[in-house]
């Protein structure tokens, strides 16, 4: 059976408000004759609770540690609406159909993991799901952002931060990123409300996105 990755950000799943119509397609696409490895992400609202333990005088682990808890959060709703067995937390190899994890370390992110579970389990692309179409050269909010529809991982490395910062706004993180460069694993980074397009590139047919290998 082929093994599918999935990193599902948190801004899909509760982009403010609990995104249910995004969580009952998700739970069609995983009808498909495929294992999923599904990793949520925090989103928002671990942002809100990070920016909030800090404000509060919480350690930088102590912060990780309620940003972890909001994927979990996550993890778990989408577990109850995947039906899926339980949430999962550190990386490993497992045979279920359906395997659902968040955050599970301080210092990392849910980025990471994604790779983790797909370096743990031989697969050699991530899906990231995300918010927007493609990685783009700029703020894809800025008129002229500039599309790209394949990239080296050393050409992605040079247009985001180098710096790691839990809640960073990047389309892959770059500790994630020189981690999937280092083991060989591809990232496709694409929109994860448009389902026919997700479902296209996990059926290996053309899709709109960008791939990074």
């Amino acid at each position: 059976m082929k093994k599918v990755v999935l990193s599902v950000g948190g801004s899909l799943i509760n982009p403010g408000v609990i995104d249910v119509k995004f969580l009952k397609s998700l739970k069609s696409l995983v009808k498909k004759r495929v294992q999923f490895f599904i990793v949520c992400g925090g989103g928002k609202p671990a942002r809100e609770y990070m920016n909030a333990a800090s404000s509060l005088g919480a350690s930088s682990s102590e912060r990780d540690d309620v940003g972890i808890a909001a994927t979990l959060l996550n993890s778990q709703l989408v577990c109850s609406a995947l039906k899926a067995k339980s949430v999962e937390k550190e990386p490993k190899r497992m045979s279920r159909k359906i395997v659902i994890a968040g955050g599970w370390k301080t210092g990392g992110s849910t980025d990471v993991d994604a790779v983790l579970w797909a370096v743990k389990n031989k697969v050699s692309t991530v899906i990231n799901c995300t918010n927007v179409d493609f990685v783009y050269d700029k703020d894809p909010k800025k008129v002229g952002a500039k599309p790209f529809k394949r990239l080296s991982w050393s050409s992605y490395l040079n247009i985001i931060s180098s710096k790691f910062v839990s809640g960073m706004h990047a389309p892959f993180d770059p500790v994630a990123s020189r981690l999937a460069k280092k083991n060989e694993v591809s990232v496709v980074v694409l929109n994860g409300r448009n389902f026919s397009n997700l479902s296209s590139c996990i059926d290996g047919k053309s899709f709109v996105g960008t791939v990074i290998k």
